[in-house]
């Protein structure tokens, strides 16, 4: 039996493993604001219980049976936000903290019918994909949108969940999944990302292209 805080950081790892930054006990810790020393502790168990290993002296990796650990809560988590957003209408930006707090008290058997309720549903509200079942799955992101050429459209793919603020406001300019974007400029030094939505221009700056990954569509 995995344990609610094993599951936390099952999922920690499985989130930094699909990114660009190496699995530390520093960056398991910053994911999951709390100390680097109370991480340690934590891996120290995860290693006894064979769920993590250490391919290197500084980095921390899934084993076998901690993938599929993580995989089944990532699984849990991903349904719960769609279920969240589709069903209840909570806002796409509400719903990774409420999801946060229900995917340890739903069963096996709640989590199958939410999944059939819902037709079976590939992706959450962020564009994440949900997992199926034990098999393999590919979490990582596709390019961001910031390395998209000037003049080609794209489609939003996913939008990171892990900034309320800025998924309310890319809500509000309609940067959500499936939405097709033209890249117009890429401001030098820094400076913002143009991009055209239905017929509108908007500023998207460094902090908020990093946040979404997108699909070229075609090139200018």
């Amino acid at each position: 039996m995995v344990t609610d805080a094993a599951e936390d950081y099952l999922k920690a790892i499985f989130a930094l493993r699909s990114g660009e930054r190496p699995t530390t006990t520093t960056a398991i810790a910053d994911r999951l604001g709390i100390t680097a020393p109370s991480v340690s502790a934590m891996v120290k168990r995860l290693e006894a219980d064979r769920l993590v290993r250490r391919p290197s002296p500084r980095e921390i990796d899934l084993t076998p049976e901690g993938e599929r650990a993580a995989l089944r809560v990532v699984r849990r988590h991903r349904l719960l936000e769609t279920f969240l957003s589709r069903v209840l209408d909570v806002p796409w930006d509400e719903v990774h903290e409420e999801a946060e707090q229900l995917e340890h008290a739903v069963s096996d058997r709640l989590e199958e019918r939410i999944d059939r309720l819902l037709g079976y549903p590939q992706r959450d509200p962020h564009g994440d994909p949900i997992p199926r079942g034990d098999g393999d799955h590919d979490d990582r992101p596709g390019p961001a949108l910031a390395a998209a050429a000037v003049g080609g459209r794209v489609r939003v793919e996913r939008v990171s969940d892990r900034d309320p603020e800025a998924l309310r406001y890319l809500g509000e300019l309609g940067i959500r999944p499936d939405a097709v974007l033209t890249v117009l400029e890429h401001a030098p030094f820094g400076g913002p990302t143009w991009v055209e939505l239905d017929g509108q221009r908007h500023a998207l700056p460094p902090t908020l292209t990093r946040l979404v990954s997108a699909t070229v569509l075609d090139a200018s």
